[in-house]
């Protein structure tokens, strides 16, 4: 759900209900009459729905007979002039489907809102947009449309890497294309909108990235991704780990949300980062069979070639091992480098939640530094035992600064071939 709500229903109790409404025609300030009765709050007919009165606003129960999209797709098509609809579904809000003057409230606050209009002699309501209504709990979480891990091209690298607000963002927008609509036939533009998806996100991301190369300009993509993945808050703000939206609400895995949320100003100082060289990269283009004439359509540069022993182990803030289930277990190792970007000497020890079935390994437990840039090299070794009750499990290795000043986490899944 987003962090930000835009609307409320009013009663004419003087009752206000938070819910999701999402266009300035939506508003309807004034009070008019409330309906509710069994027959047309259906609201799967359109016939039906076309004989309540012009200036009214209808409630549409819950039904487990009829989709809350039916019904805004019946009530859109009557032209109805108000509607309240109940549902916890957050792909109205993400995907933006309400195109009347709405809006959708939660179950649990629909009991008052129907026991109002049955009970109140003239019961009356309004619909209010353009509120912002701030500390919205849980938030954030996965959305629906958001991309899921594996990567397609190379599985073993843990993808995605992280998550950034990209749901319900208002941005500028071509004026001469409809951003809003209004029932089936009215069409409003804009210089702004309200977007959601990958091109809401990536702005973000890339601005902290730029951010991040402007406060330290020797630092590489790979420095600069790794800070963002290290420092990433897998909690959403109620210090619960974030849920996932498309996945009936459970906690997000970083199959689907990386790291977590990035968290510029902790980017800034990760204590610890994860760097790789193009070499890095042309030994795991080795590792997968590459020829050196794709590599070089790639590099455009001969300075770069296989070296002896080519590597699928690439340098990543993250681990993923892939297991089958012709087998009963599996075990896998890693090899990491680190480097201290933090102020001088410093000391590191590693704190491990382990996936479930899961034994791993860290070796070394400490990691101690004498200077800025030092590098330490450390092993992970998983070993998997498959559960037939666990298909995806995760966990995480976190080095933890002597005295707690920084946290460096790296999440770890564990997830079958056939996933990928």
């Amino acid at each position: 759900m987003s962090t930000l709500v835009l609307g409320s229903l009013t009663l004419g109790d003087g009752k206000i209900i938070v819910g999701c409404t999402l266009f300035a025609a939506n508003s309807i300030v004034e009070k008019f009459p409330l309906i509710y009765n069994k027959t047309v709050s259906a609201c799967n007919s359109v016939k039906l729905l076309t004989g309540v009165a012009t200036r009214e606003i209808i409630i549409c129960d819950a039904l487990d007979s009829v989709s809350v999209l039916t019904q805004i797709a019946s009530v859109t098509a009557a032209s109805v002039y108000g509607a309240v609809f109940i549902s916890e579904d957050p792909e109205l809000i993400e995907r933006r489907r309400l195109f009347t003057p709405s809006i959708v409230i939660s179950p649990n606050d629909a009991k008052s809102v129907i026991k109002y209009a049955k009970s109140a002699q003239k019961p009356f309501a309004s619909i209010n947009f353009q509120q912002t209504f701030v500390g919205i709990k849980p938030a954030p979480a996965v959305a629906i449309y958001s991309s899921r891990g594996p990567s397609p091209s190379y599985p073993g690298i843990l993808k995605p890497d992280v998550m950034a607000p990209g749901s319900n963002v208002l941005a500028a927008f071509v004026p001469n294309k409809p951003s809003a609509r209004i029932g089936t036939n009215v069409f409003l533009s804009s210089d702004y909108n309200f977007l959601s998806g990958t091109s809401m996100a990536c702005p973000h991301a890339s601005g902290v990235a730029a951010l991040l190369k402007a406060a330290h300009p020797d630092w590489s993509a790979a420095a600069i991704r790794s800070a963002l993945v290290t420092t990433a808050n897998p909690l959403d703000n109620t210090q619960n780990p974030i849920r996932d939206n498309a996945n009936l609400f459970q906690y997000a895995s970083p199959l689907a949300m990386g790291a977590g949320e990035i968290e510029p100003n902790r980017a800034l100082d990760p204590g610890l980062i994860y760097d790789a060289t193009p070499q890095n990269y042309v030994n795991l283009l080795c590792a997968l069979g590459y020829t050196n004439n794709q590599i070089l359509s790639i590099t455009r540069s001969r300075s770069y070639e296989c070296s002896a022993n080519p590597s699928s182990d690439l340098n990543y803030p993250s681990f993923i091992v892939l297991y089958s289930n012709k087998t009963r277990s599996t075990v896998r190792e890693f090899r990491r480098i680190v480097t201290n970007v933090g102020d001088g000497a410093a000391t590191y020890k590693v704190k491990v939640t382990q996936p479930k079935g899961s034994v791993v390994k860290v070796s070394p437990e400490t990691l101690a530094f004498g200077y800025k840039n030092e590098k330490q090299s450390y092993s992970v070794t998983v070993k998997y035992t498959r559960n037939k009750k666990e298909n995806i499990s995760f966990g995480d290795i976190v080095w933890v600064e002597d005295g707690g000043a920084r946290t460096v986490r790296s999440p770890i899944v564990v997830a079958p071939n056939e996933l990928a």
